[in-house]
């Protein structure tokens, strides 16, 4: 299992087309992708739970992968926070 923490940068947070955004990148990995925020836990692949969690510019989110292909999902997840979050 891999983690890495996130502050948003985004002035509107993780919204409609980021978070469409964040789904696709999610789906291409086999391994499990969890968000967490505030204690509460969501899969990266589920947009209306994303989407539900509300976060804003300014908030951390903790992102956990585990799986298979581990090492390539936490590799391509912390660039796509990255370059688009």
């Amino acid at each position: 299992m891999k983690k890495f923490e996130y502050v948003i940068k985004d002035e509107l947070g993780i919204h409609a087309r980021p978070a469409g955004l964040l789904i696709k990148e999610a789906k291409k990995y086999e391994s499990k992708i969890t968000l967490s925020k505030d204690g509460k836990s969501v899969e990266a692949t589920k947009l209306i739970a994303v989407m539900g969690m509300a976060i804003k510019c300014g908030q951390t989110v903790e992102v956990e992968i585990s799986g298979n292909d581990e090492d390539a999902a936490f590799d391509g997840m912390k660039a796509f926070f990255e370059a688009n979050l």
